[in-house]
């Protein structure tokens, strides 16, 4: 709840001064507080869920041997990629040559950990191949 009121800091004590200067009805507060409330349980089911899905999929290739640069770019991609992922932005996260990043891509979509996305060519990119597998 804390977080959620860090968010809205603003709101919190625009409503929070009202009361206080009004005729100390708390009402409109009450309901503020109880909805800002209710948006704290979404996000933390939100962020719950995305930790429960990043458990499964770590579970699921829990036999894998992944290197250290390609977990870096797995657990960037679990945390909400901006983007499209692509051999070049893989070099660059990983500070890699681009054959090294190439290589480390193409293990992975060989083991199915990794797709290639439809588009081809120079424009090839890849997603996590999460949703085959769970």
């Amino acid at each position: 709840m804390s977080a959620q009121i860090r968010l809205e800091r603003r709101d919190y004590y625009a409503i929070l001064e009202r009361t206080q200067k009004g005729d100390l009805e708390i009402t409109e507060w009450l309901q503020w507080f109880l909805t800002c409330l209710d948006r704290a349980f979404d996000g933390a089911e939100q962020i719950l869920a995305n930790v429960f899905r990043k458990a499964r999929f770590w579970e699921m290739i829990a036999g894998e041997t992944i290197s250290e640069r390609q977990r870096k770019v797995i657990n960037r991609l679990l945390e909400g990629f901006d983007g499209k992922l692509t051999s070049s932005k893989w070099a660059v996260l990983t500070k890699t040559s681009p054959d090294t990043a190439l290589r480390d891509i193409n293990d992975l979509v060989a083991r199915a950990i990794l797709v290639k996305d439809e588009s081809g060519g120079r424009s090839t990119s890849y997603s996590l191949a999460e949703t085959n597998r769970v």
